[in-house]
Parts: C-alpha cells; sequence; structure tokens
C-alpha cells in the first residue's frame, strides 16, 4: 500500500452562510484546498439525520442523509425559492460555531417551502407541473425505486414522528408503533404530503453528495465514511425491522449499548443504543449487515467502523440503568460477519476503529480480517508504561492520527496533560514549545510507518480545545459545534502540508 495521508473534517464543521457546513461552494473550496496540500484522503463523521444531542452517531436512520447538508443556495439555483427568503432566515450569529437550534428552525422551514414550490410536490404547483419537468420527476422516480428497501419506511416514520411532535416512536399510538397494518395504511394515506416531503429531502442529499463526492474524486481525493457500529434505538431501523434487536414484544429494549468505565468516563457510557440479536443476523447469512456496508460504499470511498471491538465482544447494559457500571461483556459475530460481506462484497477497503482496551482475541479479529486499525498518538505518551500508539511500535497496516473527533486538540492535549506525560512527549518527539507542539506531533506521524496518516484540521491550525469536536460521555454543550471560518484553509498552509507530506512520501 503507497504511503498516504488525509484531513479529517466533519461536513457540519465546514464553512458556510447557513450556519453549518454543507454541501455548497465551500466544500468543494475545501477539496481544492486539500488537492493543493498533496493529500489524498478527506475523512468525515456519520452523514446520518442527527436528532436530540446533535450527534451523527445517533441517528434516526442509518441510510438516510443530514438534511443540513443540503445547499440553501441550489434551492435558490433551482427556482423554488427566492434569495431573499435564505436572507431572512436566523442562522446563529457564530460563523465558529454551529447553532443547532436556529439551524433546526430555519432549515426545515426553508426546506418545506422549497418543496411545496417544486416540480416534486404531491400537489404541484400550475408553474411546475408542465412536460418540460417530467424528466426532473422520472429523476426523483428512479431515486425512489433504487432506495425502495428503507425509503419508505423512513419517510413514514419521520411523518409519524412530525405528527406527534417529535415524540419518540415507543411514545406513538399502539398501533403504528407496532407497526399493525391497517394502522400503516392509514398513516400513508393521512401523511401523504408530509412522507413525499422526506422523500425530497433525501432526493436532494442523494443529489448533492454524489456530485461533491464526483468532484472530489476528480480531483484526486478519496473519501473515508465512518459508520457507527450501532442504530439509534429512536430510529427507523428500530422501528421497521424490530427483529434485528433485543426487544421486548411492546417494543422496549431489554439491553442497551455502551462502555465500562475508563479513562473517558468513571461511571463507563451509556450509548443506549439497541443491541443487535446476533442469533437473528447469523440465521440470514447477515443480510441486514450486508446491504448496510453496500449502500455504505455507494457513498464512500473507503469505510471506518465505529467500536470495532463490539464485533468480538460488546457490552450490554440493563435498560432502565442510568450508568454503565452494572454492564456484562458477551460474545459478538467474529471473523463470520466479515466473511460473509467479504463474500458478498469482495475486498473493500474498510478501516477498523479498534481503540481501547484491546483484548487478545480483538487483535485476532482484526488482524484476520486483514483491515487497516488505528493509532491515536495522544495515547501514547503514558509515561507508566510501553504503549501500543508509540509510532515504533507501529506496523505498515494502520492509520495514525494525533487525535480523532473525540479527543482534544493536539495542543490542547499538550497544554493539560500531567507533567510526567508531557515530558516524555516532549523527549520522544522532540517538542519544542507549546506553539510547535502541534505541528512536531504532525511530522511525528508523517514519519512513521503507518501506511496512512489522517490529521484533525484543527491541529493544522494549531488550535486549543475551543476547537474541540465532541466530550464522549457528554450530551450537548459545545458537542460537534466547532466550524472551519472562511479563509482559515489558506494557500501558505496547503503550501506547508504539501511540502510535509513530500518530505515523508505521502504524496
Amino acid at each position: 500500500m503507497k504511503r498516504k495521508c488525509g484531513v479529517l473534517l466533519p461536513i457540519s464543521s465546514l464553512p458556510s452562510k447557513y450556519g453549518i457546513g454543507c454541501f455548497s461552494a465551500e466544500a468543494r473550496e475545501f477539496v481544492d484546498f486539500l488537492k493543493a496540500a498533496g493529500q489524498t484522503y478527506w475523512q468525515i463523521l456519520p452523514l446520518g439525520q442527527t436528532g436530540y444531542g446533535d450527534s451523527p452517531y445517533q441517528s434516526f436512520s442509518t441510510y438516510a442523509g443530514n438534511p443540513y447538508f443540503i445547499d440553501p443556495d441550489e434551492l435558490v439555483r433551482e427556482g423554488w425559492l427566492a434569495a431573499e427568503e435564505l436572507s431572512a432566515c436566523d442562522w446563529g450569529s457564530d460563523p465558529g460555531y454551529v447553532d443547532y437550534d436556529a439551524v433546526y428552525r430555519s432549515r426545515f422551514r426553508m426546506l418545506k417551502k422549497a418543496y411545496q414550490n417544486s416540480p416534486f410536490a404531491l400537489h404541484v404547483k400550475k408553474r411546475w407541473a408542465g412536460a418540460e419537468y417530467d424528466a426532473a420527476r422520472a429523476s426523483f422516480r428512479s431515486f425512489a425505486e433504487r432506495e425502495s428497501a428503507w425509503l419508505p419506511d423512513y419517510a413514514l416514520f419521520s411523518a409519524v414522528k412530525e405528527a406527534n411532535q417529535g415524540r419518540c416512536f415507543i411514545e406513538w399510538d399502539e398501533g403504528i408503533r407496532l407497526r399493525r397494518q391497517a394502522a400503516v395504511e392509514r398513516c400513508r394515506r393521512e401523511l401523504a404530503d408530509a412522507i413525499r416531503f422526506y422523500e425530497f429531502q433525501q432526493f436532494l442529499f442523494d443529489r448533492e453528495w454524489r456530485e461533491l463526492k464526483e468532484y472530489a474524486g476528480r480531483n484526486g481525493i478519496s473519501i473515508i465514511g465512518d459508520i457507527p457500529i450501532y442504530v439509534a434505538f429512536d430510529s427507523a431501523d428500530t422501528w421497521s425491522h424490530p427483529e434485528l434487536f433485543k426487544l421486548d414484544e411492546k417494543g422496549y429494549p431489554t439491553v442497551v449499548a455502551g462502555c465500562p468505565p475508563d479513562g473517558f468516563s468513571a461511571t463507563g457510557q451509556l450509548w443506549g443504543n439497541p443491541i443487535y440479536r446476533w442469533d437473528y443476523h447469523r440465521q440470514t447469512g447477515y443480510a441486514w449487515w450486508i446491504e448496510r456496508i453496500r449502500h455504505c460504499f455507494a457513498l464512500y470511498d473507503v469505510v471506518r467502523i465505529d467500536h470495532f471491538r463490539g464485533f468480538d465482544e460488546y457490552y450490554e447494559i440493563p435498560y432502565g440503568d442510568s450508568t454503565a457500571e452494572n454492564g456484562q461483556w458477551a460474545a459478538g459475530p467474529g471473523y463470520e460477519l466479515f466473511a460473509a460481506l467479504r463474500s458478498a462484497l469482495g475486498n473493500r477497503p474498510i478501516i477498523a476503529e479498534d481503540l481501547g482496551y484491546m483484548t487478545p482475541s480483538v487483535r485476532r479479529l482484526v488482524r484476520k480480517t486483514g483491515y487497516p486499525g488505528m493509532k491515536v498518538l495522544q495515547f501514547a505518551f503514558d509515561s507508566r508504561e510501553e504503549s501500543d500508539y508509540l509510532p515504533h511500535n507501529y506496523r505498515h497496516n494502520c492509520v495514525v492520527y494525533t487525535g480523532t473527533h473525540d479527543n482534544e486538540t493536539m495542543r490542547g492535549w499538550y497544554v493539560g496533560v500531567n507533567r510526567h506525560d508531557r515530558m516524555f512527549a516532549k523527549r520522544y518527539v522532540g517538542i519544542r514549545s507549546e506553539k510547535s507542539a502541534a505541528w512536531d506531533c504532525i511530522r511525528c506521524a508523517f514519519m512513521s510507518v503507518a501506511d496512512t496518516a489522517i490529521i484533525p484540521m484543527q491541529d493544522y491550525l494549531n488550535l486549543g480545545n475551543e476547537a474541540r469536536i465532541n466530550h464522549p460521555s457528554t450530551l450537548g454543550g459545545q458537542n460537534w459545534r466547532w466550524r472551519l471560518t472562511a479563509g482559515a484553509a489558506t494557500d501558505d498552509l496547503a503550501k506547508r502540508m504539501r511540502a510535509l507530506a513530500a518530505a515523508y512520501g505521502r504524496i
């Protein structure tokens, strides 16, 4: 494998005029920046529609895209909205952070207006009813047919959720909560316009994302996508396919996912996702997983699977517990799942997120799949013990990061870490000062034998923890809010990045 490098930056963190990063001109400008900087990869976070807490790892659907990423300027170019309507919206006041409340209020109101004034509306206006728009409507139908395995369930789920003021599906009337046929048919009739609106959103998302990915590909930039191992409980997946999960007869989970107490949290992490019925998945030949990964490779060039350890052993916590302290480990599907994926899809480029406490069986599973694992420099400098994350312990088949979306920025880590670990990092890396620490660590990552090096954009910008993406085991606050400001990705920065990539053979 050739030595390569890339940048980690979520779509939500791109600059834009509309409160959150999207598939806009700024996204293409970032691709141009990556090309100029000698990069091969753009790694993003999950593209799914976020819910309460705004985490991309808790999505309403494992298939549906986030409508926040639809480019508002495209709606104006199509003639579905006036530019003045966009200017009248409140997108938040700080270009460096996402104001999710403002974006939520403005984005769906704007999209609904665009839908009602488009050729795709269920009750189309006379202006858009002509035959000249038949080709556009045919494209919409083609999309709906192609995504028929998930789109009808997702659109119905979303329409019913809206009719129930956003409440979790477990609180809906029993008939539709348990998907009884009469209730489903009634909701499809009564909510037909809302269902069409949610299909419209996904049509636009799909079209714009594919155009952006194609642009990146033409410029030599491959996309590394990221998928959570689990789906959210309040999701179209759990509601429409309860047989896939450990649920009781009323649709409630019996156990939920999380992590035991560790360095991130003294009481563990209580994620709340339903646990898979792996016995059922085995009986179906892992059909759901095969289709999920197939869909991912229609969206991305490379797929990073989060929490890879859960395929070897997973941690399940009794439903209703307030912390993760009383959970227990259970056996996952192991290599059998990945053998099924390889048989159905061939050898695909997958990165295994194998961070955290690694047991011998997890190590064996990662080696057997052949997938590269992850090395995070911030985990390397524990002065009390030898670490697998120290670069002299790497094998070629891995991806090295200074940090991930769950870590502090490199500069923030260096400033805040205890004195012994800071001195160890200073000696090992050759850090000259706090100001140079981030770039010194980037250089250390690039020098390593790791085939691939991925660096968060915040570290290239030498930012402190004000630019941190997420604090694990916390909800809300500053999580998922940081944004790249316009003009920060300069030509001079691209030249410096390119020089470093060239020096260490990563172009």
